[in-house]
């Protein structure tokens, strides 16, 4: 079983492969999504992870079709967007390890909305856990969770792709 590290291009990749496999997400986003809906989520910088500065991932989706998952700049981020959600990557961790519901997070502002309509951000809320369904059908590795020597392999991936990437 192959393990993917949080926050990198290997585990968007790999979800969004996954995700437009499985007619059971085009179908939940379908009806919330008749334009193309963008949600960025911001990973508040977290040194002892290994995350120096901010990372911005999202989605694009349209009918239900997923047209992105990826990083992205600040610029990019702002442009066009629907949503922004940010929070630390351990109340992330918590999210994605179904230990929260979104909704949940959203209401107690472990997760803050920075950008968009908070009463649009609730009619999707729904959805949300379904997502977060989407984003873990792999298996993930957070940094909290890695040896010291896997942190460093870590820290130098996340420092390589940024550079690449430009985010």
């Amino acid at each position: 079983m192959t393990v993917y590290q949080y926050c990198t291009p290997e585990w968007l990749e790999e979800s969004a492969r996954r995700y437009e496999a499985d007619p059971r997400f085009q179908k939940e986003f379908a009806g919330i999504t008749p334009k193309p809906t963008k949600y960025i989520f911001r990973v508040k910088a977290e040194p002892t992870w290994g995350i120096d500065k901010d990372f911005l991932f999202g989605a694009v989706v349209e009918h239900g079709k997923l047209l992105k998952l990826g990083f992205f700049n600040e610029e990019e981020a702002k442009k066009e967007v629907n949503f922004i959600l940010s929070a630390t990557p351990q109340e992330w961790k918590r999210l994605l390890r179904k230990q929260t519901k979104f909704i949940s997070v959203v209401m107690l502002k472990k997760v803050t909305m920075e950008y968009g309509d908070f009463a649009g951000l609730l009619k999707i809320a729904p959805h949300g856990d379904a997502f977060v369904d989407a984003l873990t059908q792999v298996t993930l590795q957070f940094p909290d969770e890695m040896s010291a020597d896997e942190l460093e392999r870590y820290k130098a991936h996340l420092n390589e792709f940024r550079e690449k990437l430009g985010v």
